[in-house]
């Protein structure tokens, strides 16, 4: 139900799930109470734990993140138009392209590949690990739920990890 009324804020929650594994949730919510609860019930239920704001940020970086169709371009191209944008990185993601780039130089390096007709498949900010946690497969199991829980609720908006998901 939204009407004028409606006071939505953006709050992020952080917390290890299960073996360690790093989470930031960030929500948009009318009800803090509603979300911190849910949130909170997603990583007990999980075997995971929501900790104090700052307890898992630290070991992220917020980053631009753009994808790009790895068909449609060969190594060099990527990694001429990326880097000449201002991009930091270029990384081989399976069927994609990654690029990263500074927060301040997101913008512009989205806007040179845009001019440079490069289809985006998606361009954001993201909570990128510095490093990942490998886990053994019972806790993967759980991971993945912890995962799919927060997805499918409704105030949650983004879901960053550092499970190393091979």
């Amino acid at each position: 139900a939204s009407g004028s009324g409606d006071n939505y804020e953006t709050i992020t929650y952080e917390g290890h799930g299960p073996c360690g594994v790093a989470v930031i949730v960030e929500t948009m919510t009318d009800n803090r109470n509603r979300t911190a609860g849910s949130v909170r019930h997603h990583f007990d239920k999980y075997g995971g734990s929501l900790g104090t704001t700052g307890c898992v940020s630290w070991s992220f970086d917020r980053k631009g993140v753009i994808t790009v169709d790895k068909a449609a371009y060969t190594e060099d191209q990527m990694m001429e138009v990326a880097m000449e944008a201002g991009a930091d990185d270029v990384i081989d993601d399976e069927d994609v392209w990654t690029l990263q780039t500074a927060m301040a130089d997101f913008a512009a390096v989205r806007d040179a590949l845009e001019s440079a007709g490069v289809a985006m498949q998606s361009a954001e900010l993201a909570m990128v690990p510095q490093n990942l946690v490998a886990v053994d497969a019972e806790a993967a199991q759980k991971v993945i739920r912890l995962m799919e829980a927060l997805d499918d609720n409704d105030d949650v908006q983004n879901v960053w990890h550092n499970w190393d998901n091979d």
